[in-house]
């Protein structure tokens, strides 16, 4: 896919933000700032996320907007990430319709313990229909770091909840504060959230917050983030915007021509991707 120069996407950009100040974010019961305390709270009592691989090359699979209901899609996007040794699945949010039925469907079809590490986030449809406390109970933290360690480098992996349509107040300094601090640790870094900093497909649902976005286009750029994986807008995308790549997946919800999944791969610290239809 052919990636937008700087030039033309600053125009994107400035249509975006007009888009997003237009709407305010979702907000179905918790704020934002109490999912992330939550979060955090559950981060400090529980295992430790990283993912250790035996050589320098290893693959992310990625999916986003299971929508479930069905599930045909989610085994068979399970089923590849064990035929194919992914080091690490993430589900970048919208697992669900929100209700506990559905929750419980989405838990029972996960991978097992013993199989490929998966990593969680809420989208905004998760948190409807108090769907928080479904996630909070079964999963835990929504907002976290993991990484990758080769046996030449390590690597950085952030999660965030953007479900309600912003970071919130708390999640962004505790986003900026990791940046600062631990950044320099790394050799690549890559964010995983639900919702997409560029609107591809325009609706009044969970548009990024302006000032907020201003606020993370510089810190990416200022901190080298590498790569920004979202869902979301159910249309795949891909632009670099200063040394950042934002990327948009396809939607995996069952019933859909384009469903499909994301394949991050980073090899002796290159990191090359593809989209895959399911």
């Amino acid at each position: 896919m052919e990636l937008l120069t700087n030039k033309r996407y600053s125009l994107f950009l400035a249509l975006s933000v007009i888009l997003a100040s237009c709407t305010k974010p979702e907000n179905d019961g918790e704020t934002s700032n109490q999912r992330f305390i939550q979060s955090i709270d559950w981060n400090e009592t529980h295992y430790s996320r990283d993912v250790i691989v035996p050589s320098d090359d290893y693959s992310i699979l990625s999916i986003g907007d299971i929508h479930t209901g069905g599930a045909k899609n989610l085994d068979t996007f399970l089923h590849i990430a064990n035929e194919r040794k992914a080091s690490a699945v993430v589900m970048a949010g919208d697992l669900t319709t929100g209700n506990s039925g559905d929750y419980q469907i989405f838990e029972q079809h996960l991978l097992t313990e013993d199989s490929v590490p998966v990593f969680l986030m809420a989208g905004n449809h998760d948190l409807h229909y108090n769907g928080w406390k479904e996630f909070y109970s079964r999963f835990g933290s929504s907002t976290y770091a993991f990484s990758i360690k080769t046996p030449v480098a390590t690597d950085l992996c952030i999660c965030l909840e953007t479900g309600g349509g912003t970071l919130g107040s708390k999640q962004l300094a505790w986003l900026t504060d990791l940046l600062k601090t631990s950044r320099s640790e790394y050799r690549r870094c890559m964010v995983f959230t639900h919702n997409n900093f560029f609107r591809t497909r325009h609706t009044d649902s969970t548009n990024p917050l302006v000032e907020e976005l201003s606020e993370l286009l510089s810190l990416f750029a200022e901190y080298q983030v590498n790569m920004v994986v979202t869902g979301h807008d159910h249309r795949q995308d891909a632009a670099v915007f200063g040394s950042t790549t934002y990327v948009v997946m396809d939607a995996l919800k069952d019933g859909l021509a384009n469903a499909g999944y994301f394949d991050l791969r980073v090899k002796d610290g290159i990191i090359t991707y593809k989209f895959e239809i399911i």
